[in-house]
């Protein structure tokens, strides 16, 4: 029994890491996953549970498949996916509160920080590709990357935040969960839809966090399965994308820039703190990654994380 509690508490606790880092633009919430250990249990119960509700939706009214549905669910790991959860929604919970005045009063140590987050956690795309980068590969990255540039060039008010729009971004963001280094709330922030969707959650507005709830689980069984087959059968290619992607979205969190025409600026100010606030970040994620490797290294299990997160049941 006791150890038991620990375990859930345990649990609980690395739900809580994970929730906050899904808050944080350029912090992975599938990496802390992976640095936590329980990575595989998530992913592994998530594709388990998707199968279990996929049959019982459509092969139980037909009065088939209600074992087989209740095999999945059994296999789903809920004595880590509960605790987790409610640690991930608590800590999301409370770092949306923390972090929503800092956005609006100090927009630009923010932008810093998130700068120096996504820039270290590019290291995770570019390394999964390997050191061998082809001539294609590069010039593919630098294009899209200079696709992405100028997306996130768009002024945030050209996009409108109407249910459609937040349903299609919480099914993409969601991927976040699946691939370490990716960072779903970097991706709503290049969209404009990042303080909108903490103030959503502070004001417990139902209607909006409805709507992204159903995208996100949309996502998870559509968006999710997608990007397992294209890492499956296109994994280099997919990579390299990502890395580009990633790469030209950094223009969305250059710490200077208009609030609402998005354009870029010189530094100004105290320059000093805002670079101190780079560094900051920069050495966060770097201090994850590094966590990561030695928690691999200890499982006796480098190649860990190219290859499991392209096996989930």
């Amino acid at each position: 029994m006791v150890t038991s509690a620990r375990s859930y508490l345990a649990h609980l606790v690395r739900g809580g890491l994970i929730g906050t880092a899904e808050v944080v633009p350029g912090v992975s919430g599938g990496t802390i996953a992976l640095v936590t250990g329980i990575y595989e249990a998530l992913i592994g119960s998530a594709g388990h549970l998707l199968s279990g509700l996929r049959l019982a939706v459509v092969d139980v009214p037909r009065g088939a498949g209600f074992s087989r549905a209740g095999a999945e669910l059994r296999r789903v790991r809920w004595d880590v996916v509960l605790p987790a959860l409610v640690g991930l929604v608590c800590a999301a919970l409370l770092a949306a509160k923390l972090l929503e005045p800092v956005l609006e009063q100090h927009p630009v140590s923010a932008r810093a920080v998130f700068f120096g987050l996504v820039l270290a956690s590019l290291w995770v795309p570019i390394s999964m590709v390997g050191r061998s980068w082809r001539f294609s590969e590069v010039v593919t990255a630098v294009l899209v990357a200079a696709l992405a540039f100028v997306l996130t060039s768009l002024p945030p008010t050209s996009v409108s935040p109407n249910p459609l729009f937040v349903a299609l971004a919480a099914a993409v963001a969601v991927c976040a969960l699946v691939l370490p280094g990716v960072s779903g709330s970097f991706f709503l922030l290049t969209l404009g839809l990042y303080e909108p969707t903490l103030s959503a959650l502070n004001d417990r507005d139902l209607g909006y966090i409805a709507t992204f709830a159903l995208g996100a689980v949309v996502g998870l069984g559509l968006f999710v399965k997608l990007l397992q087959w294209l890492l499956d059968h296109h994994r280099r290619g997919t990579l390299v994308v990502m890395t580009g992607v990633m790469a030209g979205c950094l223009r969305a969190l250059w710490p200077w820039q208009g609030e609402e025409s998005r354009t870029l600026m010189a530094p100004s100010g105290d320059v000093g703190t805002v670079v101190l606030f780079f560094l900051l970040g920069l050495g966060a994620v770097a201090a994850v990654l590094v966590g990561e490797h030695l928690a691999l290294r200890g499982r006796g299990s480098d190649d860990a994380p190219t290859e499991e997160i392209t096996r989930v049941s």
